[in-house]
């Protein structure tokens, strides 16, 4: 198993708290995992196998689960009365109406619970209200490229591990595949599960191909200023004619399936959020290159969209930045601070390096600026603006 730590270092925090522990994100992330590695930590740590309950509702052996009832009558013959039970409840939007049964497993006192979800729907409607401020979420990505270079040879070079990364993207399992056509397969499954089992049935979809050819136009549109209507435009011009709103419910699907992350734009002199021109970006590129034409892929925009990732692996709140008639790839907020970054795949050239650092310096605070680049120099600074090669910066070097 790829050891996931900046996760766990987030469970491990939270053990024994009064608090719920939900962990979010896109199927297939490593949540599962995540939960192994925490009962083993916790095996480690004086708690015995018997005040461990685990169940996986994706497991055929418990299928007969179905509604809150059965589950919470299940669990309560398991609970040891006399010691601290742990109970991890993977995937469990499978069981109907499950926050009745969470609530109630969540009032016992020898009940230290988590649970797990792969669409922000089940974070929705009467569980935020059954359960608001007494859960913790904690949002799961796909590898990070220091974990995905971590669990390959050493004697792969870390530009291929890399180009590796960027191509094949960062879901675990896709480390134990070698063949091309497999891990095709592998990415085609979860795909299909996202949009047909998670988005299709929920919403009630009956074009099903509208929605993936809106799928395929914001993937190749990664990084890209977009918006509903310019969407519905662009389809209805194909002769797949869509009105605006069907095109806002359908990106509100695949935002809340996680498989695309909206990024809002701000106003750095005016100081004010924008409502126009959002960005969208992939949670993980491996799904993109199943999709399009590897051909096609924009290595540039990749790396900007890899570097998203990380900012909020890292914690941060991200934002297009607007500086008047110029744009920043990214505001980074968090923790106090407010960072600002600029990515490009390549800055040889003098005139690409003056465009990509004329935003940043258009910005008169003294917050840092980085510019994030995949070029082999060493770290150098323009004008107080770092320039760090993107593979150090994402290894943390």
């Amino acid at each position: 198993m790829i050891k996931r730590d900046e996760y766990l270092k987030k469970l491990i925090s939270f053990k024994d708290k009064e608090l719920i522990k939900v962990v979010t994100g896109i199927r297939r992330c490593g949540k599962s995992t995540l939960f192994k590695l925490f009962q083993e930590y916790l095996l480690n740590n004086e708690v015995e196998q018997d005040q461990i309950i685990n169940i996986n509702f994706e497991d055929l052996d418990y299928e007969y689960i179905t509604d809150y009832r059965i589950l919470y009558d299940y669990i309560k013959t398991k609970l040891n009365p006399n010691k601290k039970n742990y109970i991890f409840l993977d995937e469990i939007q499978h069981v109907e109406n499950f926050e009745k049964a969470v609530d109630s497993l969540y009032i016992n006192k020898n009940v230290d619970l988590y649970i797990t979800g792969s669409n922000a729907f089940f974070l929705s409607g009467e569980l935020a209200t059954l359960l608001s401020g007494r859960y913790v979420e904690i949002k799961m990505l796909p590898l990070s490229f220091k974990e995905y270079s971590s669990a390959l040879p050493d004697n792969i070079s870390i530009d291929r591990k890399f180009s590796m990364y960027t191509e094949d993207g960062g879901f675990p399992y896709l480390l134990n595949i070698p063949g091309e056509t497999d891990k095709i397969d592998y990415l085609k499954g979860i795909y299909n599960t996202i949009v047909l089992k998670d988005i299709v049935t929920r919403i009630k979809i009956s074009d099903v191909s509208i929605l993936e050819s809106i799928v395929k136009f914001m993937f190749d549109n990664v990084g890209n200023s977009t918006s509903a209507k310019k969407i519905s435009d662009t389809l209805t011009s194909y002769g797949r004619k869509i009105t605006t709103p069907t095109v806002e419910k359908y990106l509100s699907a695949l935002v809340n399936s996680f498989i695309l992350h909206k990024v809002n734009r701000y106003d750095i002199s005016g100081k004010q959020h924008l409502k126009t021109a959002e960005k969208y970006y992939v949670t993980d590129l491996g799904l993109q290159r199943f999709l399009l034409n590897k051909n096609k892929l924009n290595l540039g925009h990749n790396i900007e969209n890899i570097v998203f990732l990380e900012l909020i692996r890292r914690g941060y709140k991200v934002y297009i930045g607007k500086i008047g008639s110029l744009e920043v790839d990214f505001i980074a907020e968090g923790f106090g601070y407010t960072n600002y970054y600029q990515v490009a795949q390549t800055v040889k050239d003098e005139e690409t390096l003056s465009r990509e650092l004329k935003p940043l310096n258009s910005i008169k605070d003294h917050n840092p600026k980085y510019l994030l680049t995949n070029d082999l120099t060493p770290e150098t600074s323009h004008n107080g603006i770092r320039q760090i090669n993107v593979i150090d910066w994402l290894l943390n070097k």
